[in-house]
């Protein structure tokens, strides 16, 4: 390993990353393009591993001499310094007819109360979220440390301080909390090897640090291990937490200065290019846990895989953290490749790139100039991993399909068969054409991930905007002015087909199990024509896939909430029907007061009645007047917590009225 120091990343404002983007620093798109799926046109992207440093450090410059022009990677889109879209919400269930399954944190106490935890895509494995509990406390990352709440007690324990201006999420196993940080920054680069005139770009970048605390008595940080690269995802299951990063090479590109022709910039950034070495293309890493600190290459070069055509710009990276554990550096297992959907099963881990960050482009005739590019086909490549013992993941094929995922939740698991739901093509105002939607069946043999079957037509002219798989069951809902919600019958994988379809205003952007036949819909109301309205909380019957019903929708104008985004967001707790959706709006009239809260409903039968609106008060050094936003909602025994950056409130589950209030001073 190289032990080089300096390279660590120093922080910055979001203005001096924006800048730094300016200079020209772009992202990557990983695995060629191709047509077809399971036919021989089909794009080759099963992975292999590199044999040495040296045959790693040519592939790699060979994939990326062709993209490097005179302000270094030619680039269509945005940068990788900057965080993308994130990608959540809309959640599923695996089973039909299923409550939410369940987050783990770690063996709760035998005298703990019930407590709901985070509403997560697969039974069994966890998912990185702001709060957890083990119903005697309650952990919180929500506004930027790390808090210990006794529940019985109502006050807060402990404190840890968590790294500066990132975004915190959290997962916990017994009395230990393993908090994954995204941070901004950017990397300030040293003088060009061979060039001594040159201008190094500084190059924008997200770092990762992942922290892990001891929360047995009073609770302390253990260890963290910051990393050259932005985090992606992370899932656990037990007390290993797969973490996914994402970094970019550290080689100090020139750009064109006085005097200098665009041709000169280019032959210069292919000699820097050409005197690349290996530890410019890894991902580093920094480590302090106990006595052991030290920091280099992340990964060895025998542990990156590629695929046949890749640019080299990207390089994804999947750790191993068992939390009962002292950190390490995560055992990590590395892709030449880029990614940013990430969707696990108890044994298996799948990495998705639907490449639809940016274009990287090659030069063309004029030096220095990217060639226009027609459009490039829409494809989702998806990288699975073995992660049925504890240690390093194994790669174990991969697979790609048509069109664009809308996030975790359009990958479903079911009898070793993989269902992707996409959208190919784009949205047109015109009725029925430029875009439809489609479940694809992919089924692994050897090292390939290929089609076995597929559903397509749904939604013509319009995209997906919410998924869900319950075992031989799929629903796809799709909008532009309508919410057509399909039915899929996926018992037969090699011909899955349409059965049922329902046609209503508005959309549903979440959907979640609510017992046999029924489906709760989290969306937007909206008019014939498409207009949004506000938040629409629906209840379907769909005992008969083939003729499903919207039995109620209870609405509130004028709202949006956390949950069209984030389905850890929302709370079921069907032991009382209790449901708790977050709110926030200005109202659909002049004159009405705003919205900055968290509708709670009661399902009974085939309809909603509205419990209240929990509503949090702002804190002293906030600018807002209508109050904190609240994030999450958990059931503790008969108790219902909501939490926000001001504090934690508890209300009855069946009157709103306050109970307590602990105070994030």
């Amino acid at each position: 390993m190289n032990t080089d120091t300096g390279w660590w990343l120093r922080r910055a404002g979001v203005a001096t990353v924006a800048a730094a983007t300016a200079a020209g620093v772009v992202v990557a798109v990983t695995a060629g393009t191709g047509t077809g799926s399971s036919t021989p046109d089909a794009p080759e992207i099963a992975l292999v591993s590199y044999d040495s440093c040296e045959s790693a450090l040519n592939g790699l410059r060979s994939a990326a001499r062709p993209y490097i022009g005179s302000n270094g990677w030619n680039s269509g889109g945005y940068t990788d310094a900057m965080p993308r879209a994130p990608r959540e919400a809309n959640g599923s269930d695996s089973r039909a007819a299923a409550e939410s399954s369940p987050g783990s944190t770690g063996s709760a106490p035998t005298d703990a109360p019930k407590h709901s935890t985070t509403n997560t895509h697969e039974a069994g494995v966890d998912e990185p979220d702001l709060t957890k509990t083990d119903g005697r406390r309650l952990i919180s990352v929500v506004d930027g440390k790390l808090r210990v709440l006794d529940v019985r007690g109502r006050t807060v324990t402990a404190t840890v301080p968590l790294p500066e201006g990132g975004q915190h999420q959290l997962l916990v196993q017994g009395d230990r909390a393993l908090v994954v940080t995204k941070q901004p920054m950017y990397r300030a680069e040293p003088a060009i090897r061979g060039v001594p005139d040159a201008r190094p770009m500084p190059t924008p970048v997200q770092g990762s640090t992942l922290t892990l605390i001891d929360l047995a008595g009073t609770p302390k940080t253990i260890g963290t291990l910051k990393l050259d690269g932005s985090y992606v995802d992370a899932r656990q299951v037990g007390s290993t937490a797969r973490v996914v990063v994402r970094s970019t090479p550290r080689i100090p590109f020139t750009r064109p200065a006085s005097g200098k022709s665009r041709a000169e910039a280019e032959r210069e950034n292919q000699g820097i290019l050409d005197r690349s070495t290996i530890q410019d293309w890894l991902p580093r890493y920094e480590l302090e846990a106990g006595v052991d600190r030290r920091q280099g290459q992340l990964v060895e070069c025998a542990n990156i895989k590629h695929a046949k055509e890749f640019t080299g710009k990207s390089m994804l990276t999947v750790l191993s953290v068992d939390l009962t554990k002292e950190l390490g550096t995560g055992e990590p297992v590395s892709v030449a490749g880029d990614g940013e959907t990430v969707y696990a099963t108890g044994t298996n881990l799948y990495v998705a790139d639907d490449r639809a960050g940016t274009t990287i482009m090659p030069r063309g005739g004029v030096p220095g100039m990217p060639t226009p590019m027609p459009p490039r086909e829409q494809r989702v490549d998806v990288h699975q991993f073995d992660i049925g013992k504890p240690g390093k993941p194994d790669y174990v094929g991969s697979g790609s399909v048509e069109g664009r995922l809308l996030n975790q939740y359009s990958l479903s698991e079911h009898d070793g068969n993989l269902r992707v739901a996409t959208t190919t093509g784009q949205p047109s105002a015109r009725s029925g054409s430029g875009s439809e939607s489609r479940v694809t069946v992919l089924r692994r043999n050897g090292s390939t991930l290929g089609e076995i079957g597929k559903v397509t037509g749904l939604g013509p002219g319009e995209r997906i905007y919410a998924v869900r798989f319950f075992g031989p069951v799929g629903y796809v809902v799709t909008f532009r002015q309508t919410d057509p919600l399909y039915t899929l019958d996926l018992s037969n994988p090699t011909k899955p087909r349409t059965v049922g379809e329902l046609k209503i205003p508005g959309y549903s952007a979440y959907l979640h199990a609510a017992g046999p036949g029924k489906l709760i819909g989290v969306g937007q109301d909206a008019t014939t024509e498409g207009r949004r309205l506000g938040t629409q909380v629906s209840l379907f019957d769909v005992a008969n896939p083939a003729d499903p019903k919207l039995l109620n929708a209870h609405k509130l104008a004028g709202t949006t909430s956390e949950v069209e985004r984030d389905a850890h967001a929302f709370l079921y707790w069907p032991e009382d029907g209790l449901l708790v959706v977050p709110v926030r709006g200005y109202g659909s009239r002049s004159g009405e007061q705003p919205v900055n809260g968290a509708l709670v409903l009661r399902l009974s039968g085939n309809g909603f009645t509205e419990v209240g609106t929990i509503e949090h008060q702002a804190r002293a050094s906030s600018t807002s007047y209508y109050g904190e936003q609240i994030r999450r909602a958990i059931v503790i025994g008969n108790e219902l917590w909501t939490v926000s950056a001001a504090g934690a409130m508890v209300s009855g589950k069946d009157r709103v009225a306050q109970q307590g209030w602990v105070p994030f001073a």
